[in-house]
């Protein structure tokens, strides 16, 4: 099986390889551009299996397929979760969300290989959905969330908003005043919900709002950790893998 990786962030890619050979999958090649895969795509037998970042450092990896026919399977990784709808429209068998995780590395895999031999065409309207991508002016983000009180609705303003995270399979929200309220979502449908200006998801458990940050601190492994004005239930880390595109949310 010949697997490649298609990721702008070099670490995040030595990662990945990393992950995969310790499940007996080799990925000796690693891409980091669109241009760089397009001239790598023509001169080279294409793969079986490309993990695909959505967003390189040179466009958007959907730019790839408008020059080049490929025909490889591929699980996309993103940290952003707005795309995975357009992305299971190619010849995608799974999406994984950053940072990645062991298990769902190894269900995506696992789920390849099941499908062999089966091959199909990737199949993209590249236009649609570059408006898609690019240009997504009309979205409308959550100004309010209803929580339950007792027997009453309660609203609570999106500025009013500290932090939403997970616990115990619940999703909270956290307020400025220090109150905890249980929501109707998931944090994976949050990601499409809030402005993304104001609010960034730092780990597989929080989003956390620029604006309630009181203090950031070089943690362990590369990582930081975040001092919220209230919060105080838990540490708040910025997993490593986000470390990076945190500090860049942040100017």
């Amino acid at each position: 099986m010949k697997v490649i990786i298609i990721e702008d962030e070099k670490p995040s890619a030595r990662r990945l390889q990393r992950m995969l050979k310790a499940i007996n999958v080799e990925a000796d090649t690693m891409l980091h551009s669109v241009e760089e895969s397009i001239d790598w795509f023509n001169n080279n037998t294409h793969p079986d299996l490309i993990f695909l970042d959505i967003q390189l450092s040179d466009g958007l990896s959907f730019e790839i397929f408008d020059q080049v026919e490929v025909k490889s399977a591929i699980i996309f990784t993103t940290a952003y979760d707005e795309y995975a709808l357009q992305a299971f429209k190619l010849n995608s068998i799974d999406y994984l969300l950053k940072p990645i995780d062991d298990e769902d590395l190894e269900a995506a895999v696992t789920k390849y290989k099941a499908r062999l031999p089966q091959k199909t065409n990737i199949a993209l309207d590249f236009e649609d959905i570059k408006k898609l991508l690019v240009n997504p002016i009309d979205r409308v983000y959550k100004k309010r969330f209803s929580v339950k009180v007792g027997q009453h609705i309660k609203l609570v303003n999106i500025d009013e908003v500290e932090c939403f995270y997970s616990e115990n399979k619940g999703t909270y929200l956290h307020t400025t005043e220090g109150r905890n309220y249980l929501l109707d979502t998931t944090l994976e449908a949050l990601e499409n919900e809030l402005q993304p200006e104001m609010f960034y998801r730092i780990n597989r458990k929080f989003f956390v709002n620029i604006n309630a940050i009181k203090d950031i601190i070089s943690y362990t492994n590369s990582r930081l950790q975040i001092k919220l004005n209230n919060y105080n239930n838990d540490q708040v880390i910025v997993a490593r893998e986000r470390v990076k595109d945190f500090k860049q949310w942040l100017e």
